[in-house]
């Protein structure tokens, strides 16, 4: 046996092993979420107060690290890395659905997404209650944060913090869908490409769709514009929901602003790569790998009322006059809920 046959023969074995093991438990071993999640509430408080009190930025800062010490030692650096050993090394099971996502894989890497939402952005959900328990919705929110962390954030809050524990089948941009490391993640993690057959499709299955009308504009834009809604379209997302009579449940996201702040955009190195933008911020490209590293935020989801459709009918899709109203409708409350946000936030970083 050639030594590139041993190489492939024990990392074949390695796989079998890691695969054998998930079986057992899924998903990987970690903290009891909900108390921890009462631990980081318990040191977000003492935070607030510190802040009211009028303490030294050096103190907040200090208090914000002690939250991020607590979720580590919740998780464990041992169960993060052993999140995305076996996440690599992982087999396709055959819970897979014609989108290609993949439930085993999903549970694998939920460790870490939740070390995500739980420890580092210390996301606070309101309006959760809007979400039906069953049958289909579209959720519409803002985009920001160059990398789709809103999408996967807004994902967990539903199935964390809503009583049907659903899923939400977000529709990645084709900046995200075709990335040659990205995609495969998107899609096994339960993501589809953005277009309109996909979002009709899983309407009609009674899942929740989550879709981003601002698309490119709104990953992209420059911090300078920050919680400004861009242009949504043509209003493809409001016809998809009077086809389907699916409701749409506006949401505002505001933190993910923060995490990778744009202050310029190197456009001739990312055209060629496919990108429409390459984005340079405080920390990327200087840093190299770690500035890719998001910022820890504090971050914000509201859900607001659902807009009934099933009363205009299939046929109204085709009204431009309607379709237009509706997506103002739909832009100017998320715009009302992020400006309502922002006056009651005292600070990026603590809420």
């Amino acid at each position: 046996m050639s030594a590139g046959d041993k190489v492939v023969g024990i990392a074949g074995a390695r796989r079998r092993r890691l695969h054998a093991r998930s079986e057992g438990r899924l998903p990987a071993t970690g903290p009891d979420l909900e108390a921890l999640r009462a631990r980081i509430d318990a040191l977000e408080g003492e935070l607030a107060a510190a802040r009211a009190s009028g303490a030294a930025p050096q103190g907040l800062l200090v208090a914000l690290a002690r939250i991020v010490q607590e979720g580590l030692s919740g998780f464990g650096w041992a169960s993060l890395a052993r999140t995305w050993r076996e996440a690599y090394f992982a087999y396709h099971s055959e819970d897979v659905d014609d989108f290609g996502y993949d439930r085993k894989f999903t549970e694998t890497l939920r460790p870490f997404f939740e070390f995500l939402y739980t420890v580092w952005w210390r996301v606070e959900v309101d309006g959760i209650e809007h979400v039906p328990e069953q049958g289909a919705a579209l959720i519409v929110a803002n985009h920001s944060g160059v990398l789709p962390y809103d999408g996967l954030m807004i994902n967990l809050a539903v199935r964390h913090q809503h009583p049907g524990r659903r899923e939400v089948r977000m529709l990645a941009l084709d900046m995200f869908a075709l990335l040659p490391f990205l995609a495969p993640m998107l899609g096994k993690t339960g993501a589809a490409r953005a277009n309109p057959d996909n979002g009709e499709r899983l309407l009609r299955r009674g899942e929740l769709v989550g879709v981003f009308p601002e698309g490119v504009k709104g990953v992209g834009k420059y911090y300078k514009d920050r919680y400004r809604l861009a242009r949504f379209g043509r209003g493809g997302f409001v016809r998809l929901a009077l086809r389907t009579g699916a409701p749409i449940i506006p949401v505002a996201v505001v933190g993910a602003e923060e995490i990778h702040p744009v202050i310029g955009k190197a456009d001739w190195v990312g055209r060629p790569l496919g990108f429409p933008y390459f984005p340079i911020t405080p920390t990327f490209p200087a840093l190299g790998p770690l500035g890719l590293l998001p910022l820890p935020s504090k971050w914000a989801l509201d859900f607001a009322d659902p807009i009934d459709m099933q009363g205009h009918g299939p046929e109204a899709a085709d009204d431009p006059i309607l379709v237009n109203r509706l997506s103002e409708q739909v832009r100017s409350t998320i715009q009302r809920m992020i400006d309502g946000r922002l006056a009651r936030r005292r600070s990026v970083w603590f809420g």
